[in-house]
């Protein structure tokens, strides 16, 4: 077991400069912001108290393995229906949400539709996308896996974001590049 003065060290000069990164991981990936601060302090947590077994070789790697999992965890135990809950069904009435499976349709039916817009997209643009929006890497992340300089991840996430809003609301999806204009016929050519 590692001492607390060890890990307390590790943790103020390798987990906490991750809290920003961390932070923004956390709001791409979780549907209640208000929940962000608290599920931070539990995977701080689960850090500290794994760290006390062995300190990681790779913090980030290990923060992000422990973020994602916690996520999945608290999103199980969102979809557990407490037995207390069931039998108290029989006293609740009529009073749900008949609207319910409608809404679920149509956020499939939207999902779908942002699926086809992504599929439009050309292939590195479309990678681009789905690193950044779908897996949630960084810019500079993205760019090392693709081979690719941060501004070419850039710029690339700027076409296929604007190509995908278009196609979301009718349009044709189609990535618009920026037109140089060309000189007039009166301007001497050099």
């Amino acid at each position: 077991m590692i001492d607390d003065d060890v890990i307390d060290a590790w943790f103020v000069r390798e987990v906490l400069p991750l809290e920003r990164a961390l932070t923004a991981y956390l709001r791409r990936n979780w549907r209640m912001a208000e929940d962000v601060f608290d599920l931070r302090q539990d995977i701080y947590e689960h850090a500290w108290n794994g760290a006390r077994r062995e300190l990681p070789a790779n913090t980030r790697a290990y923060m992000y393995t422990i973020a994602r999992n916690h996520l999945i965890n608290q999103a199980k135990r969102a979809q557990i229906v407490s037995f207390d809950i069931i039998a108290d069904l029989d006293g609740v009435g009529t009073d749900f949400d008949i609207w319910e499976a409608e809404r679920a349709m149509t956020a499939r039916d939207e999902l779908r539709h942002a699926k086809a817009g992504i599929d439009k997209l050309p292939p590195r643009c479309r990678e681009v996308v789905r690193l950044r929006k779908i897996e949630g890497l960084t810019t500079q992340e993205a760019a090392e896996t693709l081979g690719v300089s941060t501004e070419t991840v850039r710029q690339q996430l700027k076409y296929g974001m604007r190509a995908l809003i278009d196609h979301m609301v009718g349009g044709t999806g189609k990535i618009v590049r920026p037109k140089f204009g060309r000189r007039s016929a009166g301007e001497a050519q050099p």
